[in-house]
Order: C-alpha cells, then structure tokens, then sequence
C-alpha cells in the first residue's frame, strides 16, 4: 500500500510544456502537488509510467499461465518502468481463453505487489483470420453473439482483436464498443474498404477503434491495394499499436504512421515470456520459440511476439527521431486514453502517481506504481 506520509521527488519533470526542473509530492497514491523547482538534479529525468496494451508475457510468466504468470509478468515489467499493462490472451481452445480472462479479473481486484496495475485485459484471439495468424495457434473461432456475451459478462476486457472479415465481426465490434472496449483490427486480411467500414461503425457509436501490432499479421501497404494498415493510418480517429523492437518494424514504416498519425501512434511490447529471460529456448501458445537477441521466432521462421521492454522501445522511438515528449506521449497518455483510463499517462495533480525516474541515457533508475516504490532493473 501507498504511504500516507507525502514523499518527494525532485528532478527534470516532463510535463504538457516539455522537461522543466520541479519538484513532485506523492501522497496516498496519487500526485498531490508539482511545483517549479530551479535546483532539481538535470541529471534526473520524471515522466509517467509506461502503459503497455498489449503484452503476453515476460520473466517467465504468460499470461495463458493463470495467477503465476500474471504475476511474473506483472514485476518483470514494472521492473522496465511498465506501471499499467493489459495481460493479452493468445488464441487458445476456448475454455483456456475464458480461464485466462477469469485469472486476469482476479488480478485486477488483488493487486500483484511489486508488479504493474492490472485494469484489465486484452483479449487478442480467437476472434481472428485463420489465414493470418502470425505465431498465433489454430484455434480461431466467429466472434457469435453467445460468445461475445461470455467475454463481456466476466467485465474485464478492454481491448479486443477481431478481423473485420470474419461472419458477425460488425455486430461484434458494436457490442464491445458500447461495452467501452477498445476494438483493435489485427491478424486479418480484410481490404482496406472493409475495414474502414468497420471502424467507422465503431466510432460511429461513439466506440474507440484501434491496430493490433500495425503492419504486423495485415500485410503492407500499396498504391492500389492500401490494405489494413492504410486504412487503420487514414482512419482520423484509430489508434495504432506499433511493436518497436527493431525486428517487427522498419524504422521509416515507423516514421510513416507518426507522419499519417500524429498523436495516435502508441508503443507495445507484445512481449511473450522470454523477454528479460536473454537467449535460449521458450514457448507461446504451447508452441517452442527460439530467442536469439531481438528475434523470437517459431520453428519455421515465424516472428513469434518479441522480447522487448517499454523502456527500450522508448529508447528506440527517441533514436528513431521523436523527441522524449511526444515519445513519451506514445508510450504513456495514448495508451491510457485508448482504453479508457484517464487516471494516469501524464503528470499531473489528481492523477495516479505512476511515474519513472531515467538517467540522461533514458535507463530506468526508479519506479512508483500508485504511489509505491518497485525495484528498477538491476
């Protein structure tokens, strides 16, 4: 739990204006005051906590694990500056699924110590095309009416994927949007008219339409055939996950969804359990991964998540051209706000008192998840 004595933090304060030399009292969880502070260390970066939408795994732990894995997922991302993350199911039999979502429900009314809040969840598969699963296994399904109505009745999703081709995909998408669920289109091989018809139908009803990992598992995007991704960059409104590892991206696609999107593009991890664990053998869905570096791959070369932390796609964004405020904006607020959680993402009074401290290398030196301390990496 929170201290109720307030706590101080002095340093480089990253707030609507850019970096400015402040002063940050947290006091039962949230932030109580920021004030103007001249002699603040420069050496001491503060920023809001990374907000992750989109994240399997890490340290070990998956999220199709149950309680144990939410856990280990949970610190070892905290530990990354990661203090808001939505466990993400992988496509799964059905009853597995719903099990995951139940464990994640949990975990969102007990909150893991020394890990990440847990808002809820992201419920990616199985609502998505057979014929675009990526490293996703074989156990698509419809998005039906009585299985839409199983998800929500457990009231902890707020994100989900669905391809836009798949029979009932509208109806679908309409009922997790007026349950305040984020829609993201992903791992689908729709054209880019069906898809925007689907997003339009989305905010249409006041819903917040998204992409799941933008230009991965929906192919690219040509003059004559925009595809999903042009469609999902085009869309005013969408928000576009983007999985910055160095692998699943090339920096100038990159480069062109900040262009096409400004203010809508956010970072992701899609990390799966080996992230922080280094090279070696690991597994997603029950199939066996390899990790050398910055790949996970399946056995026949398939991309298979990544083993990447909010921290480093931070630093990646930076070297990539965007600077830290509007970085820091992908990584943080826009995430937030894409699922609905206005209580966090920017330091502000009032808010949450997720926030990091970075040294100038942008390497975290410190953590508060609502206001409570959390080991930063070794």
């Amino acid at each position: 739990m929170s201290s109720p004595d307030p706590v101080t933090l002095r340093g480089q304060l990253l707030l609507p204006g850019g970096l400015t030399p402040g002063a940050l009292t947290i006091q039962a969880g949230r932030i109580s005051r920021i004030e103007p502070d001249p002699a603040a260390p420069p050496e001491r970066l503060i920023l809001p906590g990374f907000v992750d939408t989109h994240v399997h795994g890490g340290g070990g732990g998956d999220t199709m694990d149950g309680p144990g894995g939410l856990e280990t997922l949970a610190r070892l991302h905290a530990r990354h500056g990661t203090t808001t993350l939505l466990p993400t199911t992988i496509t799964n039999p059905w009853p597995r699924v719903l099990a995951a979502l139940a464990a994640v429900a949990a975990a969102t009314a007990a909150p893991v110590t020394g890990g990440a809040d847990i808002p809820g969840a992201h419920l990616e598969g199985p609502f998505i095309s057979p014929g675009r699963l990526g490293a996703q296994p074989p156990f698509t399904l419809h998005p039906t009416p009585e299985r839409v109505a199983e998800v929500l009745a457990l009231g902890v999703v707020r994100a989900v994927t669905i391809a836009p081709e798949l029979p009932g995909a509208t109806a679908a998408a309409l009922a997790f949007a007026r349950a305040g669920v984020r829609v993201g289109v992903g791992h689908t091989r729709a054209d880019a008219d069906t898809v925007s018809a689907l997003l339009a139908a989305v905010h249409a009803s006041g819903g917040q339409g998204a992409a799941t990992h933008l230009f991965n598992a929906m192919g690219g995007v040509e003059g004559r055939v925009p595809g999903p991704a042009g469609a999902l960059m085009s869309d005013p409104l969408a928000t576009l996950e983007v999985i910055l590892d160095g692998v699943h991206v090339h920096d100038t696609a990159f480069r062109l969804a900040r262009a096409a999107a400004p203010g809508r593009v956010m970072l992701i991890t899609d990390a799966m359990r080996a992230a922080g664990l280094g090279d070696g053998q690991s597994e997603l869905g029950g199939q066996p991964v390899t990790v050398r570096g910055a790949h996970a791959t399946l056995p026949d070369g398939t991309l298979a998540g990544s083993v990447l932390t909010m921290d480093e796609a931070l630093r990646r964004a930076v070297a990539a051209g965007v600077p830290l405020p509007e970085a820091s904006r992908m990584a943080s607020l826009t995430p937030a706000h894409s699922v609905g959680l206005r209580d966090r993402g920017e330091l502000r009074p009032g808010l949450r008192a997720d926030l990091i401290t970075l040294d100038s290398a942008l390497r975290v030196q410190g953590v508060w998840v609502g206001g409570v301390p959390i080991p930063a990496p070794a």
